[in-house]
């Protein structure tokens, strides 16, 4: 059966991605859906809930909402809470319904905005796709609205910004410091970090970077977007295992030299041998994993990716499976590295390691979830 799950979990919608990506920059965030759905958003997949204060609501849409429209009930209640809490930016973004009645999510932050005076981004997220789909939306929304174009870069620094980190794809098991920690001792810069562990200000100041890492997919559009607005080339890839690490970091170095924009997380093997590790999971991850393991151990790697991506981010012998009928034969035999929630569709003859996603299998294996970054596998 296609586009169908009957044994395994499914990823995060882009419904979620957006509440993620926003989380710790001061906004309010507004999914225009029913009441009871706010549980998903939080407190399934979004770890930071716990100890971190973030406005993330519902609209509380109703069956006479689907059958109407509601957009002025919707604007109004908007309106009414960023007076009263007062947002640095507000965001609206969509489910299911909103998509099937033709909201119009950017007629209607307009009008929020226009009565508000507070900076308003319709995001037409409707379910349909990966967190990696609305998390980048989001991301190059707020690039567009809130990095200050009238910054002035100068080359030759080393600052970085890191694009696309959240929860969804690292947890919170310190990967995001890690990283910045890495790339200072690899002697570049660490500017901001999106978004865990910045704040708005530093995403503001964005534009002043040398060299851009795109930690995950979710981060590439909000890349394109910096690279054509300031210039600044950026680099794919996240620094996992120590051999590949320096990879990156001399990737890092050198883009920010020539301008020119990489994706390390690609360049592996190209023999023509057959795989001996199978990973499943995010293109950007899965794929520095396998160039990691590649680098340390000799063995050959291909990722199998469930997700958006593109292709200058699969490497050799890498492939696209979006359901289960075509993930089944993939995992038939061999060394699988995947979320623990693939294990039920792989073959017997399978020597199976787990590695939980967040997006994937949400809070149930979240204390499993290990900090890989600069670390020998």
């Amino acid at each position: 059966m296609k586009q169908t799950s009957r044994i395994i979990s499914t990823y995060a919608a882009d419904i979620s991605g957006v509440p993620s990506a926003l989380f710790e920059l001061g906004g309010m965030t507004v999914m225009h859906d029913a009441s009871g759905c706010n549980s998903t958003y939080n407190t399934h997949d979004e770890p930071r809930w716990y100890d971190h204060d973030s406005m993330v609501f519902l609209s509380g849409m109703t069956e006479m909402d689907a059958i109407m429209g509601g957009d002025d009930k919707l604007i109004h209640d908007v309106c009414a809470a960023a007076n009263e809490l007062h947002p640095r930016f507000i965001a609206i973004a969509g489910t299911p319904i909103p998509m099937m009645i033709g909201t119009d999510f950017d007629a209607v932050a307009r009008v929020i905005e226009e009565r508000t005076g507070i900076p308003c981004l319709g995001l037409k997220t409707n379910s349909m796709h990966s967190y990696l789909s609305g998390a980048g939306m989001a991301f190059t929304a707020y690039a567009k609205r809130f990095v200050d174009r009238t910054l002035s870069r100068q080359a030759g620094s080393g600052r970085v910004n890191v694009l696309g980190l959240t929860p969804l794809d690292f947890s919170v098991n310190g990967s995001n410091e890690s990283i910045r920690q890495l790339l200072q001792r690899g002697g570049l810069t660490p500017l901001s970090s999106w978004a865990m562990g910045s704040s708005p200000d530093e995403l503001a100041r964005s534009g002043l970077a040398d060299v851009n890492l795109v930690v995950s997919y979710a981060g590439l559009s909000a890349a394109k977007y910096l690279k054509r607005t300031f210039g600044a080339p950026y680099v794919v890839g996240v620094p996992i295992g120590k051999e590949f690490s320096g990879v990156l970091i001399n990737a890092l170095h050198k883009a920010s030299k020539t301008g020119e924009c990489s994706a390390p997380c690609a360049l592996r093997r190209a023999d023509g041998a057959a795989p001996q590790i199978s990973i499943v999971g995010e293109s950007v991850y899965s794929g520095s994993l396998a160039a990691a393991i590649e680098a340390q151990t000799g063995l050959s790697c291909r990722v199998i990716c469930p997700l958006e991506t593109e292709k200058a981010l699969m490497g050799f012998g890498d492939c696209l499976a979006s359901d289960e009928d075509e993930l089944i034969p993939l995992l038939y035999s061999g060394i699988v590295v995947a979320d623990p929630l693939y294990k039920p569709i792989c073959g017997g003859l399978t020597r199976f390691y787990e590695l939980p996603s967040e997006a994937f299998s949400g809070r149930i294996y979240r204390k499993s979830i290990p900090n890989l970054i600069g670390k020998r596998l």
